[in-house]
């Protein structure tokens, strides 16, 4: 389990820090997309560096060190920045929507005073909220009693009664993900109608190479979409589920189970960095120029990192 978590630690502070100075050094990936992923790797990195090694000491020895006080402030900042990485993902779909669907219109639409605005919202949000949420207790109105049958002193988890369990879980996950998911699969049906639109177009002459290619990019982006949304689901839902359940089953799910749940929702911030920027070659460039230290060199952030072809 150190091993797993340890790993988890290093592979989230690393990927995403490696996604910030790449955007931020490189004059060239200063674009609206960009500075959204800018953004959501600054939220996982801060997840790795702040939440996830305190919640490792606790998973691993089912306590809580670092008194109470702490243990609210670091529920909030959980919370705060799992749901403001969820929403970050939200609203990467939608700039992918729009980059996709409406391509004529998206330089207009999607500036960087809109992206300014989707990572305002994403950060206002989830910070009210949370910490709304654990500083009033209202979620533990009514279970107080309960909990105390369980809860050992020192411990430090973060229980919903049976209102705020549904309110939370389809805030912070249930209507972003649902959303998502129509967005992309709106996305792969336009993908799909362009991509045969253009078979249907090309001359007896030149159809086979540019069949090819056209195959090839509409698998790619259903591969791309399918990983996208399968590993968000798949790190995710499982927490979710348990967090909306428990509370109707008389909080019967055990700490191990929590645990679980728990660092797959974490394991999502790890592989953000692969699947939002593994995918793009400029990442790629710019990964190697950091790791051979060239972004020391006077004039580094001027490199040339996307390909014109």
């Amino acid at each position: 389990m150190f091993i797993v978590m340890a790993g988890a630690i290093v592979l989230t502070t690393i990927g995403n820090l490696m996604v910030i100075i790449s955007v931020s050094h490189f004059k060239q990936l200063h674009s609206p997309t960009n500075f959204l992923i800018l953004s959501l790797a600054i939220t996982d990195c801060l997840l790795g560096l702040v939440i996830m090694p305190y919640s490792m000491v606790r998973s691993l020895t089912s306590c809580w060190y670092f008194g109470d006080l702490f243990c609210r402030l670091h529920s909030c900042l959980d919370m705060t920045l799992s749901t403001t990485s969820i929403f970050h993902l939200f609203f990467i779909s939608v700039d992918r929507y729009y980059a996709v669907c409406q391509p004529l219109h998206y330089c207009r639409n999607i500036t960087t005073n809109v992206i300014l605005v989707f990572i305002c919202i994403s950060w206002a949000f989830s910070c009210l909220y949370s910490s709304g949420l654990v500083f009033s207790n209202v979620h533990t109105e009514g279970i107080q009693n309960y909990l105390a049958t369980f809860a050992c002193t020192g411990s430090c988890s973060l229980a919903f009664n049976k209102i705020w369990a549904v309110i939370t879980s389809a805030l912070c996950f249930f209507m972003p993900g649902t959303m998502m998911i129509g967005i992309y699969i709106h996305i792969f049906s336009v993908a799909s109608k362009q991509a045969k639109l253009v078979r249907n177009q090309q001359n007896v002459h030149t159809d086979k190479a540019k069949n090819k290619l056209s195959f090839r990019a509409e698998s790619k982006a259903a591969k791309a979409l399918s990983i996208v949304m399968g590993v968000f689901l798949f790190c995710w839902l499982p927490f979710f589920i348990v967090t909306l359940v428990d509370p109707y089953t008389d909080f019967s799910a055990s700490e191990d189970v929590y645990n679980t749940v728990l660092w797959f929702g974490y394991l999502n911030s790890a592989i953000n960095p692969i699947i939002y920027a593994l995918f793009y070659p400029w990442f790629k460039r710019s990964c190697a120029l950091i790791v051979n230290g060239n972004i020391f060199k006077a004039g580094s952030s001027f490199s040339h990192i996307i390909s014109s072809v």
